[in-house]
């Protein structure tokens, strides 16, 4: 099995959960950020990192999503700044499986992303909060161990 990890990341949480999923799939990989991406025909098994931004995938990986054809598995995880399992999370990781509608869908993860706090503030300083601004305080420190741990779990079976 051939597969490809691609992640799009602001502040290096979507990194760490690629380079766990990398060290987790067997089989010949590759490894790229989302600027280097090459075409996932080639592959086997796809597996997309991303960001939220205004609750959906980052625009990098909102463009690349729909390259990934007809039958091609997909493995898709995310960080966020709002609380694992939200529906603002759910949201977000449902609109990436509509940016891919033909692929096969094998597994998703996502977890909490520790926010930048430059970003943080801006987002405090607009009139109306975002859904998530108060799940922001719990995601510090996150991608933890334990959201490596368990996200290597699941890659580990793809």
């Amino acid at each position: 099995m051939k597969t490809l990890i691609i992640y799009s990341s602001q502040t290096g949480n979507t990194k760490k959960l690629a380079e766990a999923v990398y060290e987790s799939v067997s089989g010949e990989k590759e490894i790229f950020p989302i600027d280097d991406a090459p075409d996932p025909d080639e592959y086997d098994l796809v597996g997309v990192g991303f960001w939220l931004q205004a609750g959906k995938p980052d625009p990098k990986t909102a463009k690349y999503l729909p390259r990934i054809g007809s039958g091609k598995r997909l493995f898709l995880f995310a960080t966020h700044g709002a609380a694992a399992g939200s529906e603002h999370a759910n949201n977000a990781i449902a609109q990436a499986k509509s940016l891919a509608p033909d692929a096969d869908i094998s597994g998703v993860f996502s977890c909490q992303g520790e926010v930048n706090p430059k970003i943080l503030e801006k987002v405090k300083a607009k009139p109306t909060q975002p859904v998530w601004i108060d799940d922001a305080p719990k995601a510090i420190g996150h991608p933890d161990q334990e959201d490596i741990d368990n996200l290597k779990r699941i890659a580990g079976n793809l």
